[in-house]
């Protein structure tokens, strides 16, 4: 079974691809993202676009940082708000409550319909930046029982706590099932 894996970004293909046997194959195509509450609606709507493009089995992958006391913000606007204010902006808006978590959301379209797997790790927005690994808001996210920032971490161990690598296990799980 081939499929498609819809993003610019050969770092997630590499991920998933150490972690499965299914034949996964990147493909960019430039799809719409609407402006949405939630990255659920935000997948879906480009799964739909992206598999009446393909008409053969895809998969596309959408995360967020979520700060708990900037009421879930940046949330869904992740990239644009990392592109724009990036870190030290987060850290200058960031009160008190520094509870976080990254969430990750695949959506996978076939000719049987469309299905979401998500991923979540909880953690706190560090009081400065920390690591030079990783990309995003690394160097400022620490999940829960670590004190590193992801950033300070190597590709491995961070992939132990991934909300990414979460989401990845889930829909694997599905594929194998389904095959």
């Amino acid at each position: 079974m081939l499929m498609y894996f819809i993003t610019s970004n050969r770092h997630k293909v590499e991920e998933i691809q150490k972690m499965t046997s299914i034949l996964i194959e990147q493909k960019r195509l430039n799809y719409p993202e609407i402006q949405a509450d939630t990255l659920e609606a935000v997948a879906e709507f480009g799964i739909d676009f992206c598999y009446s493009h393909l008409k053969n089995p895809c998969f596309i992958e959408d995360s967020g940082l979520f700060i708990e006391g900037l009421s879930g913000f940046p949330g869904v606007y992740s990239n644009y708000v990392f592109r724009t204010l990036g870190c030290e902006g987060i850290l200058t808006l960031v009160g008190e409550n520094r509870n976080a978590y990254f969430k990750s959301v695949i959506a996978y379209k076939d000719e049987q319909g469309r299905t979401l797997f998500t991923g979540e790790v909880r953690g706190y927005i560090a009081e400065t930046q920390r690591g030079d690994k990783g990309f995003g808001f690394d160097p400022i996210f620490m999940p829960e029982g670590d004190t590193r920032t992801f950033a300070q971490m190597d590709r491995e161990e961070k992939n132990l706590y991934s909300h990414r690598g979460k989401a990845f296990k889930t829909f694997i799980t599905y594929c194998e099932q389904v095959r």
